[in-house]
This record gives structure tokens, C-alpha cells and sequence, in this order.
């Protein structure tokens, strides 16, 4: 017998007990959907992680000033003012891991073009910033020397600053005021989209560092050159922990720590934080898959038990076709087609409900998913596969029947 007559034989069989072909292959139609669903949410997770990541720069740490005491009350992070430029140079001149060392100010302020205004975020910046978070201008030029020396009010603007100010219009070469101060934007960033906390990080405005200093964050601020962060970037292929052993130990001698004293200030691997976020998103889509992989199992199961029904319903005709000369490995194939064909057809509905679920899941949950051509193969190859495995026991059933006791069946 060849296998073409053999899967012709499958279908008509098939067709024969529609209802009951269709109730068998719904297990594996809401397995192989579930699996692909819950794989392409994953990876949509796991993207977004690694947007993140990407959006922050490799090999990043970040250095903030450590928590002091006012009135017998212990403030937070960053409330003791103890980092300075000085530091950040030492940082990049001493620590041979290091590529770049950036201080960075902050603060906020009203941004106000024309009749428009808006409140953002103001960063004084050097442009070892850019280098450390990988951020590329989409327009205009960088700051020039001569600017950052100087104090000049020259400025870059992100994203969003520029679409609430200055809508389709090109914002370089524009005139904005900051905190009242006049500034000429002298180049637009790239899109950079939001933090791992959901910051939109394209409502900024870049300053040089010596400007935010002298003309918008306060002369006390200046005299003393302290700085809000330091954002550091390793060299590639260093050591990230190595890097930060020796920024500790630099900061703690600049800083005259005593053996034993706290540091005055806290080093955070957004690296290790961003990987470990993203292995557990790798975990989460490892086990969303196993769950639904369950439904496989059962619609397995089910095939197995129609099929064992399948084989007692027609012993007769297995006897019948024995008789006439039919092998038991002839048999053992039919039986076996059409487990197969059960579980592949199945498997093409439950691409469907997957790929369907997926884009519901994305439209209306507004969770990010994607869909993987591989997850795909992998579900349609895993049903087939449980097609034979459970399809076997009943099929080997079939083809080991004597013809004699087959045919005396009733």
C-alpha cells in the first residue's frame, strides 16, 4: 500500500466521524495556539527588555551621591552632595576599565517657545554623556568646545520637547528661554523611548554642565563644581565588577573613607539590574510555554483514546483487509496517518487561534508580543510528534490482531 492510498484511506475515515475528528483535534487546535500565544508574549517581554537595555547604554553604571543627616533625620540617596567633576575626571584618568566617566546635573524647569511652554526635565551635560547612554543627535551638531568652557546658552532638545514646542517645524537653530534664560537649540536628539520604569526619556533638555552650573542651577552649585551623578561606561570586554572595585576604592581614598566607614556614595549596575530582569523574563516565557505545553499533552492523550475507540469499531474490517493480503506494518501506517493527520490538522487551527490570540492580546491588552516563526514550526513539529507517539500504541494494537479473531469480532 502507498502512502498516498493510505492518507486517502486516513481522511475518509476521518470524515466519516466528523464530529468526533473535530472534538479530538480540539485539544491540540488550544494547545499549539496557547503555546505559540504565550511564546510570543514572552518574547514580546524579552524584546522589551532588551529596548531598554539598548536604550540605556552598554555597560553602564551610574554613581550617586550617598544619604546625609539633617536635624536627626536621615534623608535618601543622593542628599549629601559629595561627587564632583573632579571625581568624574579622576574616574576616567585612574580606573583602566573605565571608557568614559560623564557628571551629569539635574533639574526641571519650563522650556518656553513662542506661545508655547512646557515643564521637562534639564540635564548639564558634557559630551561623555552622550558617549556613556549611546545617544546619537538626529539633527544638528553636538556642543562645542569653546561652548562648554564658555558657559554658552546653546542647547539640545529630545524628542518630546521638540513635538510640544515646535510640532513639524524644525526646532535647530530655534530660540527657546529655560528657567527665563534665552537658549539657541543647536541640535535635536535621536528617539530614545522609555526607561525600565516607564520615564519617557525623550522629555529632556541638554545643557553644557558649566551652563546649567553658572546660569541655571545656582552659583553655589558652581563655586563648589558638585554634580548630581556620575554615569560611567565600562570598556568592552572589561570586567564590570572589576570596574566597580576600583571606582569604589578610588572614590573612598578621594572621599578619605576610614576602613570600616560606609561609602559616602552608592555604584548601580543598570547592566546586571537589566540582565537580570532579562533572564527572568526568559524564565517567564520558559514557563508560560511549559503550561501550555500541557494542553499538548492532553489533546495527545485524547487522540490516543479515539483512536484506541477507532481501532475497536473497526476490528472487523482490519480482519477483512488481513485477509485479502494486507501486512501488519500496512496497518500500522493507516493507523498511524491518521493519528498524524488528526494532530497536523489540528495544528494548522491552532496556528491560527495563536496568531489570532496574539494580535488580540497586543490590540486590546496592550501588551507588546512577538510572534516567532520558530515557535511556530516548533508547535506544528511538537503536534505531529505527539500524533506518532500516542497514535503508536493504538496502531501497533491494530496491526498485531490475528485475521482469524479480527474476522469472528463482533
Amino acid at each position: 500500500m502507498n502512502l498516498l492510498a493510505t492518507f486517502r484511506i486516513a481522511l475518509n475515515a476521518l470524515r466519516v466521524n466528523k464530529l468526533r475528528s473535530i472534538l479530538t483535534m480540539l485539544g491540540i487546535i488550544i494547545g499549539v495556539g496557547a503555546v505559540i500565544t504565550m511564546i510570543a508574549v514572552g518574547a514580546g517581554a524579552q524584546a522589551r527588555v532588551e529596548e531598554q537595555i539598548k536604550s540605556l547604554g552598554s555597560n553602564l553604571m551610574i554613581i550617586i551621591p550617598g544619604s546625609t543627616m539633617a536635624s536627626g533625620v536621615r534623608l535618601g540617596a543622593g542628599a549629601n552632595q559629595n561627587l564632583t567633576e573632579d571625581d568624574a575626571l579622576a574616574i576616567a584618568k585612574e580606573v583602566p576599565e573605565v571608557q568614559v566617566a560623564a557628571p551629569t546635573n539635574r533639574g526641571s524647569g519650563q522650556v518656553v517657545y513662542g506661545n508655547s511652554n512646557w515643564s521637562t526635565q534639564i540635564y548639564g551635560v558634557t559630551p561623555d554623556y552622550f558617549d556613556a547612554r549611546e545617544w546619537p543627535l538626529a539633527q544638528g551638531r553636538m556642543f562645542e568646545p569653546a561652548e562648554l568652557a564658555g558657559s554658552a546658552k546653546v542647547a539640545l532638545i529630545g524628542q518630546t520637547v521638540a513635538r510640544q514646542l515646535f510640532g513639524d517645524m524644525d526646532p535647530v537653530d530655534q530660540a527657546i528661554r529655560i528657567r527665563n534664560v534665552p537658549f539657541t537649540i543647536v541640535g535635536l536628539l535621536d528617539r530614545k523611548g522609555q526607561s525600565m520604569l516607564g520615564q519617557d526619556q525623550d522629555d529632556v533638555v541638554m545643557v553644557p554642565l558649566s551652563t546649567a552650573r553658572n546660569r541655571l542651577f545656582g552659583n553655589t552649585q558652581g563655586k563648589l563644581r558638585r554634580v548630581g551623578t556620575i554615569q560611567v561606561k565600562v570598556r568592552e570586554g572589561a570586567s564590570m565588577k572589576d570596574a566597580e572595585d576600583h571606582i569604589r576604592e578610588l572614590l573612598r581614598q578621594r572621599q578619605r573613607t576610614q576602613p570600616g566607614q560606609d561609602d559616602a556614595f552608592t555604584i548601580r549596575n543598570l547592566t546586571e539590574i537589566l540582565q537580570a530582569q532579562e533572564a527572568s523574563s526568559r524564565v517567564m516565557t520558559l514557563l508560560l510555554a511549559a503550561v501550555a505545553s500541557v494542553s499538548l499533552l492532553v489533546g495527545g492523550i485524547g487522540i490516543m483514546n479515539i483512536m484506541l475507540v477507532s481501532v475497536t469499531e473497526r476490528t472487523r474490517e482490519i480482519g477483512l483487509r488481513m485477509a485479502v493480503g494486507a501486512r501488519g506494518r500496512d496497518i500500522l501506517t493507516q493507523f498511524l496517518v491518521e493519528a498524524v493527520t488528526l494532530s497536523l490538522i489540528g495544528g494548522f487551527f491552532g496556528i491560527v487561534l495563536g496568531v489570532t490570540g496574539s494580535w488580540l492580546i497586543g490590540a486590546f491588552a496592550g501588551w507588546s508580543t512577538q510572534l516567532s516563526p520558530e515557535a511556530i514550526v516548533l508547535a506544528v513539529g511538537f503536534s505531529a510528534a505527539i500524533g506518532i507517539f500516542f497514535g503508536y500504541f493504538p496502531a501497533h494494537k491494530a496491526a498485531s490482531m490475528l485475521p482469524i479473531q479480527a474476522l469472528r469480532y463482533e
